[in-house]
C-alpha cells in the first residue's frame, strides 16, 4: 500500500551503525557554488546509426559533455554558477532494486538543501506508476533516516520500468506540468535510461522546462560504455554472491562428492558471473559471450562439463562449483530459437499464454530468465552423460552429484557496500549540479572510480551518445531484418578486454587445483571494506578524463598555431594533423564497419 512507503524503518544494530555513515564527496562537488565545463558536441558511437539517431533525437542530439570542476580549477570558459534558486525535482525508481538506490536520494536531497534550502524533492510512489498518476511523498530529513546506507527500494517503492507508450509519456508530462517541477531524476538501468533519454527529447520538443537526468543503477553491471565504468548496485551484488560461492566451494571441498550447479542473476550478460568468478575462484565459469561466439549448443556444453568431472576425477577429485549465467539460455541456438518461437505465441495472444506464463516478457520485451532453470538442465545432462561414461567404464570416477542454486534475490536486497554508498550519494549530488547547468537528457557520470573518493572525476554525458541502433531478424533463418528505435544496448562482457584475460589466464588453475577464495561477507572497516570489482580495477578506463586531456592539448595547439605564427611551426602542425587525421579515419572506419544485428 502506498500508505507503507516512507515510514521508518526498524533497524538493526548493524544497521544503525551503517545509516550513520557519512560518505565522502569529490572536490568538485564541494561547496555552494555550481562550476561547470562545457567541452565539444559529442557524436553517437556508430556512424552508420547517426541519421537514425538524429532523426529520433533533433533537440537533444550532440549536446556537450560536461565536467564540474574543483573550486581551485583554472579553466577559462568554465561556468561558474552561484546564484541558485529553490528548484523543484521529481525522483523515480525505475530500474529493478539495485543496493544503493536510496543514496542516490540522499545525495540529490543533500546537495539541493546546500545550495537553496527552499528547494524540495518529491519522490515518485511506486514507480512509473505513481508517476503517472501523480503519487508523491516530499522527502525530508526524517524520512531519509532510516533509510541512509540501506538496500531496497522501499523507501519508495517500484512497479513497472517502463516510460514508453504515448499515453505513458504523456502522462509523464502532464505529472511534470502539474507539479512544476525543474527536473525529473529517473533512477535505473539500460531500459530505464533509454526511456529517459526519449522522455527528455519528448520535453524538450513540448517546450516543457522539466529537465530529465538518468542514473546508471543495475545490478546486472551491462550499463558500460566509454562514459559509464560501473553501475551502482553491481558492487555488491558481486561481493554478496562471491561469499555464497565460497561457501559452497568450501561444502564441495570439505564433503569431497558433490558438484555445485550454481546460477546467477545477471539478464543477458555474464558480468555478475565473470566477476564473481575472478573474486572467488571456482572450478568452471560458463559464460554466455564464449558460448555465442563458439555458437555451442546445449550439449556442447554440458559436454564440456563432463570432460572437466572426468579430468578432475583423474586427480581423485569429485566435486566442484560450477557458474552459469542466467543470460546463457539466450546465448544457445537452439534454446533462443526457442524462446522466439514462445515470445511470438505470447504477442499473438494465443490459447497457450498460461502454458507460458513463466515465460512471459520483462518490460524490455526480453524473456523472464529468472524462471529458466538452466542449472537443472545442465545439471541433469551432465549427470546422464557421466553414468553412461559410467556404465560404459570411460569415466572411472564417484557416482556424480549434483547441488543446484540459484543465486539473485538473495543478494540484490542486501545492505550496500561501501563502495556502491559513496558511488550512489556522490551520483545523487552529480544529478543537482546537472539540473544547476540547465542540462537536459543528460546521465551523471564518474570516472576514475578504481581510485580513491577524492580522485573521482564527476561529469555528465549525454544519454543519446551511448545509445546505438540493432537491426532485428524477424525470425530464425529469415533474411529480413527490422530496424528497432535508438536504445542504450546492454554492454557485453568483452572477450577481449582485461577482465576476461585474467580469467583465461587462471582458468585451468581454477579447474584442476581447487584455487578456492573466500572474501568474506561485506566489511565496513578493516581489509576488505575499500576493495573493489576485479573487472573494475583492472581495466584502463578513464574515458572522460583521456577526452578532456585531448581538449587541453587541442587548446594548446590553437595557442601555438595561430595566424603570425612562423612558416616552420604551421608547415609542422600541418605534418603532425595530416598524419593524425589518417590514422584516425582508419581506425574509425574500421571500428564502425558493421552494423549491430541481433
Amino acid at each position: 500500500m502506498d500508505s507503507d512507503f516512507g515510514i521508518p524503518r526498524e533497524l538493526s544494530p548493524l544497521q544503525q551503525l551503517r545509516s550513520q555513515y557519512q560518505p565522502e564527496l569529490p572536490p568538485c562537488l564541494q561547496g555552494t557554488t555550481v562550476r561547470v565545463e562545457l567541452g565539444d558536441g559529442t557524436t553517437v558511437s556508430e556512424a552508420s546509426d547517426s541519421h537514425i539517431i538524429a532523426r529520433a533525437f533533433p533537440h537533444t542530439l550532440g549536446q556537450p559533455l560536461a565536467h564540474f570542476l574543483r573550486e581551485t580549477a583554472k579553466v577559462s570558459d568554465a561556468h561558474i554558477i552561484t546564484q541558485l534558486p529553490s528548484i523543484r525535482v521529481g525522483i523515480v525508481f525505475c530500474g529493478r532494486q539495485a543496493p544503493g538506490g536510496h543514496n542516490v536520494i540522499w545525495g540529490l536531497y543533500e546537495a539541493l538543501k546546500v545550495h537553496n534550502a527552499k528547494s524540495t524533492l518529491l519522490g515518485f510512489l511506486g514507480g512509473s506508476e505513481g508517476l503517472f498518476a501523480q503519487k508523491t511523498l516530499e522527502i525530508t530529513d526524517d524520512i531519509l533516516q532510516t533509510y541512509k546506507n540501506q538496500g531496497g527500494y522501499d523507501l519508495l517503492g517500484r512497479t513497472k520500468d517502463q516510460i514508453r507508450t504515448t499515453e505513458q509519456v504523456n502522462a509523464a508530462l502532464k505529472a511534470c506540468t502539474d507539479l512544476k517541477l525543474d527536473g525529473l531524476v529517473i533512477i535505473g538501468g539500460v531500459t530505464s535510461n533509454t526511456d529517459a533519454a526519449h522522455l527528455a527529447e519528448f520535453f524538450a520538443e513540448a517546450k516543457c522546462s522539466t529537465k530529465v537526468v538518468g542514473v546508471p543503477v543495475t545490478t546486472n553491471g551491462d550499463l558500460k560504455n566509454q562514459f559509464v565504468e560501473a553501475n551502482v548496485g553491481f558492487d555488491t551484488i558481486c561481493k554478496v554472491n562471491s561469499q555464497l560461492i565460497s561457501n559452497a566451494c568450501t561444502d564441495a571441498l570439505s564433503a569431497e562428492k558433490y558438484y555445485y550447479f550454481i546460477r546467477l542473476m545477471g539478464r543477458k550478460h555474464s558480468h555478475v558471473a565473470l566477476e564473481c568468478t575472478l573474486q572467488s575462484h571456482p572450478n568452471m565459469v560458463i559464460l554466455g559471450e564464449e558460448v555465442a561466439a563458439s555458437k555451442l549448443t546445449i550439449f556442447d556444453i554440458s559436454k564440456q562439463i563432463c570432460d572437466a568431472v572426468q579430468a578432475r576425477a583423474g586427480q581423485d577429485k569429485n566435486h566442484g562449483v560450477i557458474l552459469i549465467p542466467e543470460g546463457i539460455i539466450e546465448s544457445i541456438p537452439e534454446v533462443y530459437a526457442l524462446l522466439k518461437e514462445i515470445h511470438g505465441l505470447l504477442r499473438e495472444e494465443t490459447g497457450m499464454r498460461l502454458f507460458f506464463l513463466l515465460l512471459h516478457p520483462e518490460s524490455d520485451d526480453s524473456a523472464q530468465l529468472s524462471q529458466i532453470e538452466t542449472e537443472k538442465l545442465l545439471a541433469y545432462l551432465v549427470e546422464t552423460e557421466m553414468n553412461k561414461r559410467l556404465k560404459e567404464g570411460t569415466y572411472k570416477g564417484k557416482k556424480f552429484n549434483a547441488i543446484c542454486h540459484f543465486f539473485g534475490y538473495q543478494a540484490r536486497g542486501s545492505l550496500p557496500s561501501k563502495f556502491d554508498c559513496d558511488y550512489a550519494y556522490v551520483l545523487g549530488h552529480i544529478c543537482y549540479h546537472i539540473l544547476a547547468a540547465g542540462l537536459n537528457g543528460y546521465m551523471a557520470t564518474v570516472t576514475n572510480l578504481k581510485s580513491p573518493v577524492n580522485k573521482w572525476k564527476c561529469g555528465a554525458a549525454p544519454i543519446t551518445a551511448m545509445m546505438t541502433v540493432k537491426n532485428w531478424s524477424q525470425n530464425a533463418g529469415s533474411t529480413s531484418t527490422s530496424i528497432g528505435r535508438p536504445a542504450i544496448h546492454p554492454a557485453m562482457v568483452d572477450l577481449k578486454g582485461k577482465a576476461y584475460e585474467l580469467l583465461r589466464q587462471n582458468a585451468e588453475k581454477f579447474l584442476m587445483e581447487d584455487l578456492y577464495r573466500n572474501p568474506g561477507p561485506l566489511q565496513y572497516d578493516g581489509p576488505g571494506a575499500d576493495a573493489k570489482a576485479v573487472s573494475l580495477c583492472v581495466e584502463d578506463q578513464d574515458y572522460m578524463g583521456r577526452i578532456k586531456k585531448l581538449q587541453e592539448y587541442l587548446d594548446q595547439v590553437r595557442t601555438i598555431v595561430k595566424p603570425g605564427c612562423s612558416q616552420d611551426v604551421l608547415k609542422a602542425a600541418l605534418s603532425v594533423m595530416a598524419s593524425v587525421t589518417d590514422v584516425l579515419t582508419t581506425i574509425s572506419s574500421s571500428s564502425n564497419g558493421g552494423q549491430q544485428t541481433a
